[in-house]
């Protein structure tokens, strides 16, 4: 099988490399990838918005499947482009796409599928003074989010009305998320420890893989901005077997069978943010595809043929039993740019990567290759991940801190606290 893998970060080095172990698996591309997956697959410097180069690509090379990882180019309609041109494509349509690309559009469809979820209210930007003045009905902390995509970062906890005030005009005046922020909600603040789960489905059949944790702040014990994320672990041990079946039965059923009433068919990996609160999960956002950092800890944890599982969902015959969790457990940590998630230098070279430890993956995030050097070229740099075969995170983190430790670039830095939370809850 032929397989194209579109994007450049760590979490599309992570799919390509698990597409990699497929024994069905024949040539594996990468548009445009990145210095990790050129290790293994062959890069093609195309642009993600020239529809009609990357069809004439899969053509070329009689491409089986295609793989999207960003946000972006499956929000844009690139999955729906290559479909019209024949192709199988494991991403779902711009409609259905909306589920992430509009926060309003997702509560929708969670209300009208009973899904647990905060409450909430929703303003465009000509409603600034309404907006402001609905902040004299609510309980702090509240949550202000932007509707449309913004990287991660859209989303402003407010412990005050003050805060509050200053994030919508932040939003709404500043345009600070440009026109994502045209239309924003404001919603209940809930309380509980999140997960992430991702659920790999063809639109109807579905099999959700093991819960990870995503630490999105930029500092350590959750302080600072938010950020892409600056790691990550699997499983969570938060979510034990009988929540994992209340947030299939509760939470994913419901909503892929909401996405097919409103003729939105969602094919692809649906993603679940989710907060364990006292009255059980909820939902907290869904993403249209794979979580960056949390895939880079979710994949290695799986045995079987993933290749099969993205292909199956893609011709709408989902193989349930083509994967299956390993027992393992892995820790990534990022390394990431001075001065992230705000302004930062790129170009400094990255020493250390030669680690020779069968246990240690080093996803290539924000990372270019010039003149035989691998130098830095974005915020999140490096996902340095541990992947061992038994549900220990202490060592998993252990090894991933060890690995860290021995790479450097000028201004790296990197939160020293990730999987520490996993740490309080039994096995």
């Amino acid at each position: 099988m032929n397989v194209l893998v579109i994007g450049s970060g760590g979490r599309e080095h992570a799919i390509a490399l698990k597409i990699n172990q497929s024994k069905k698996l024949k040539s594996l591309f990468c548009i445009p990838g990145n210095p990790g997956t050129n290790k293994f697959a062959t890069n093609f410097n195309i642009s993600l918005t020239d529809y009609l180069k990357i069809s004439d690509f899969c053509n070329s090379k009689e491409v089986d499947l295609v793989v999207i990882g960003p946000e972006q180019p499956l929000v844009d309609g690139l999955s729906d482009h290559l479909r019209n041109e024949g192709f199988k494509v494991f991403g779902p349509s711009a409609n259905a796409a909306r589920i992430e690309a509009s926060k309003a559009f997702a509560k929708k469809i969670m209300i009208d599928a009973d899904v647990p979820t905060a409450k909430y209210i929703e303003f465009s930007s000509s409603q600034l003074i309404e907006s402001i003045s609905y902040l004299e009905k609510i309980d702090y902390p509240t949550v202000i989010k932007a509707d449309g995509l913004a990287a991660g970062k859209g989303v402003l906890i407010c412990g005050d009305k003050s805060e509050a005030e200053a994030a919508i005009r932040e939003i709404f005046e500043h345009k600070i998320f440009g026109d994502s922020g045209n239309k924003l909600i404001i919603e209940d603040f809930l309380e509980g420890e999140e997960a992430s789960v991702f659920a790999i489905t063809d639109g109807e059949n579905f099999i959700c893989l093991p819960a990870a944790q995503d630490h999105k702040r930029i500092g350590d014990g959750d302080t600072g901005k938010n950020t892409g994320g600056m790691g990550a672990y699997a499983p969570a041990p938060i979510i034990i077997e009988s929540l994992s079946k209340e947030i299939e039965i509760k939470i994913i059923k419901p909503v892929l069978t909401q996405m097919v009433k409103t003729g939105n068919k969602f094919i692809g990996c649906l993603y679940a943010g989710l907060i364990i609160t006292k009255s059980g999960p909820k939902v907290i956002e869904f993403n249209c595809r794979f979580g960056d950092p949390e895939t880079q800890v979710v994949l290695p944890i799986l045995n079987g043929d993933f290749l099969q599982l993205l292909y199956s969902a893609a011709l709408g015959k989902l193989d349930k039993s083509s994967v299956q969790y390993s027992g393992g457990s892995s820790v990534c940590v990022v390394a990431a740019s001075k001065g992230y998630p705000d302004e930062y230098v790129k170009g400094f070279e990255i020493k250390g990567l030669d680690l020779s430890d069968d246990e240690i993956i080093i996803y290539h995030s924000g990372t270019k290759e010039e003149n035989g050097k691998i130098l830095t070229n974005g915020g999140r740099v490096l996902g340095v991940t541990s992947a061992i075969s038994t549900f220990n995170l202490v060592s998993a983190q252990k090894k991933s801190y060890e690995a860290i430790s021995k790479i450097n670039f000028d201004g790296m830095y990197y939160r020293k606290d990730i999987a520490e939370k996993a740490f309080k809850h039994p096995k």
